[in-house]
């Protein structure tokens, strides 16, 4: 059963405040309710939860504070559901600090640990500032409408706001699945509308906890 929590009328600060969250006085967290779609609404191939994250800098980095500061802003199952919160959450570009949002299929978290990206890896971007919330929009719009045709592959997504850059990556299941991944990063270079000569840096999970980082150092893509 998914752990989220979904919290109503939510948007995220503008400020950034110490959660990232901002929510209605004496306001309860409640369980996510199974999500059902309406008949007028469109339904999504996938259910997906959307979480935000947020580091204070110069904190070391482990897998327990990491999970502790991942939260479950809500689930949904339609276009609509959808809408309704990316209408309600701060972009990208706005916001501060050490950032993230992270968009997985329901069921799945954001870790490296988890059973279903355990075996798996992540096709990496590195942004110029600026660049994010456009960039982040067309990911998720494309991973949302299954632009990528790679079956059940796609885990999820995940934009990396930092202090000089910003950073955009795309999980899925089998790093071994070459043909998989090629097909990713192909399909990732198209919906970016990146230039021909960007890096784009494939890790593994396994390299991820190896040696306790999500990113190599690669060149900035910039425009």
């Amino acid at each position: 059963m998914n752990d989220c929590r979904l919290k109503n009328d939510i948007a995220l600060d503008h400020e950034g405040n110490e959660d990232g969250v901002v929510q209605k006085d004496n306001e309860e967290e409640k369980p996510a309710d199974k999500q059902v779609v309406a008949p007028e609404e469109h339904p999504l191939q996938y259910h997906y939860s959307l979480w935000f994250s947020r580091r204070t800098p110069g904190r070391q980095a482990s897998s327990q504070n990491y999970e502790q500061n991942i939260k479950c802003i809500g689930s949904f199952a339609s276009v609509e559901h959808f809408w309704r919160y990316y209408s309600h959450i701060v972009r990208p570009s706005d916001l501060t600090g050490h950032s993230d949002f992270h968009l997985f299929k329901e069921g799945i978290k954001p870790m490296w640990e988890d059973e279903a990206n355990k075996n798996g890896g992540k096709w990496i971007v590195r942004l110029r500032k600026g660049l994010a919330s456009r960039c982040w929009e067309n990911l998720i719009l494309a991973m949302l409408g299954e632009q990528f045709m790679v079956g059940e592959e796609i885990c999820g997504a995940v934009v990396s706001i930092r202090f000089q850059e910003d950073i955009i990556s795309i999980w899925n299941k089998t790093a071994s699945d070459h043909a998989t991944t090629s097909r990713i990063r192909d399909t990732l270079r198209r919906v970016l509308n990146l230039p021909p000569n960007t890096v784009m840096e494939y890790k593994t999970h396994t390299d991820s906890i190896k040696d306790n980082s999500s990113f190599r150092n690669t060149e900035l893509f910039r425009r």
